[in-house]
């Protein structure tokens, strides 16, 4: 990186004429309608992670080889990265006939590896973090001569990155009140306020990281470089320990204002693009969108119109359950209790039906978990769908005024994680016990009705719920019959209604259920 501190012109100059367009798209500027409508406020997604390696980085990594002299690009360039900045440099080579060696962690994805591999990269594993990834990756550089190409500290990256800027007021105009831009090491946000403040400087710049990995939020409040111990690996797009030396310098200067945001809002997050667009942005992605959600909130601003950059949608898949399972709880569309009720027949009943007396109207059960463990007293794990955020200490108020001892789990992190994936366990109590799975029409009281078809006859042991969203819902029940009322038990499913199977002799419910 040249060592010279660039003046905001001479950013502007190096923005307009920037070579980005070899291998990157002008992406779209959408209007995210239906977010814009709850939020009051006008919502537009730069569409980045349409690019061809579904991510801005190509951006920043063209223009800054397009640009190095022949013998150079004949000799290649390095770069260490687990993730976006691989591929841009990788495609970047390829496009100019170069050699590109990539550095990553050995605990890369093998998807990721395999993308910069078909894209011509060279592929080379080393050590567990980027840290080892990058200090391997400055020995390989002098060893073989190569151009080293930095993810974001490099004015020429991030005039690269800039040219996003360029798009966004060109193809916007109109009023626009802040540019919404998640940070990593720095390079995206630091060539957007380059730009923007130099044409519109009225445009509020404002920068967006993880609460668990806000080192740029962190060094402008300390006026230096801050390392942090550690990192969340969540939104690994953007998962920096130490931003750059002049993206930091940038930053302090042209950076408005700065918002972390939570797991649980970016899963939201990603839900609402997916909901406007029909498309998943991976973490880093929508970091911006969480943001303009929270800023709104807070100023309680209407009529304004924010631009949110979508800067990658590399997710890998098998995430996607973690995200739809966060996402009701980050949109609080969802709250989660731990509820203790007497261990007596009819009290399940009694408080279902506390649940369909809650202030505000009825609302769905989303999940419910219960294994008997004590002759006395049962502990239920409850999820219940909320009409809007602060509503779940409400519902726990409610609950305890009807007896029922009532823990709100709403934000609890170990809940959320795990124990809701945890409740049950063997069960001295649970004799003569058969389980059984049925499915049934998802619709509001729908549960009610099941239990109400039970009847008071057989005790209830052992219940899991959980809404998936689908037309259908599953529920596994146990329920303990003495074998001389097995006849009459059978007699009962036959008429029920439900498509059910009986699993009582399934080995895996014996192995960590079944009483022995």
């Amino acid at each position: 990186m040249s060592t010279k501190h660039l003046q905001p012109g001479d950013y502007l100059k190096k923005i307009l004429t920037a070579r980005v367009y070899d291998v990157a798209i002008e992406s779209a500027l959408e209007p995210a309608r239906t977010l814009s409508r709850r939020l009051h406020n006008k919502v537009l997604l730069k569409r980045e992670d349409q690019q061809p390696v579904f991510s801005f980085k190509l951006r920043g990594a063209y223009n800054k080889m397009v640009q190095l002299s022949a013998a150079q690009l004949q000799k290649g360039v390095i770069c260490a990265s687990a993730g976006n900045h691989a591929q841009g440099v990788a495609l970047s080579a390829h496009k100019l006939g170069s050699r590109a060696v990539v550095v990553m962690p050995t605990t890369t994805p093998q998807l990721k590896i395999e993308a910069v591999k078909a894209l011509g990269g060279e592929v080379v594993l080393f050590g567990d973090s980027y840290s080892d990834a990058y200090t391997h990756a400055a020995a390989l550089e002098k060893e073989q001569g190569l151009t080293f190409v930095h993810p974001f500290d490099d004015p020429d990256v991030i005039a690269g990155q800039g040219t996003i800027a360029m798009e966004i007021l060109r193809q916007h105009q109109g009023p626009l009140d802040a540019v919404f831009v998640a940070i990593g090491g720095g390079g995206l946000i630091s060539g957007v306020a380059n730009y923007i403040k130099a044409v519109r400087p009225e445009v509020r710049v404002i920068g967006v990281q993880m609460n668990d990995s806000d080192a740029m939020m962190q060094s402008v409040a300390a006026h230096k470089r801050v390392t942090l111990p550690d990192v969340g690996l969540f939104s690994d797009g953007t998962a920096v320990k130490l931003v750059g030396e002049e993206t930091f310098r940038i930053a302090s200067r042209l950076v408005d204002e700065f918002i972390t945001v939570d797991t649980d809002a970016v899963c939201a997050a990603i839900k609402d693009v997916f909901v406007d667009t029909r498309s998943i942005v991976e973490p880093a992605g929508a970091l911006a969108v969480a943001a303009i959600k929270q800023y709104v909130a807070k100023n309680k601003t209407r009529g304004e119109t924010y631009a949110a950059i979508l800067c990658g949608a590399n997710m890998n898949f098998d995430r996607l359950r973690f995200v739809a399972e966060r996402a009701g709880v980050g949109e609080e569309r969802e709250a989660l209790f731990a509820v203790t009720i007497p261990e007596e027949q009819g009290s399940f009943r009694r408080f279902c039906e506390a649940v369909g007396q809650l202030p505000g109207g009825p609302r769905n059960v989303t999940e419910f978990n219960y294994r008997i463990s004590d002759a006395v007293r049962a502990h239920v794990f409850v999820g219940l769908t909320t009409h809007g955020k602060g509503e779940s200490p409400r519902i726990a108020d409610n609950f305890n005024k009807h007896g029922f001892d009532t823990l709100d789990l709403t934000h609890d992190e170990l809940a959320k994680e795990h124990i809701r994936h945890m409740v049950g366990g063997h069960s001295a109590l649970a004799q003569d016990e058969r389980l059984l799975r049925f499915v049934f029409p998802e619709r509001p009281g729908a549960l009610m009705k099941f239990l109400n078809l039970l009847g008071p006859g057989w005790n209830i042991s052992l219940f899991h719920y959980r809404n998936q969203g689908a037309d259908y819902g599953h529920i596994l029940v146990g329920l303990q019959v003495p074998p001389a009322d097995n006849p009459a038990f059978n007699r009962f499913l036959d008429t029920l209604g439900y498509p059910w199977v009986e699993e009582t002799g399934n080995p895996v419910y014996r192995l960590f259920l079944q009483t022995s």
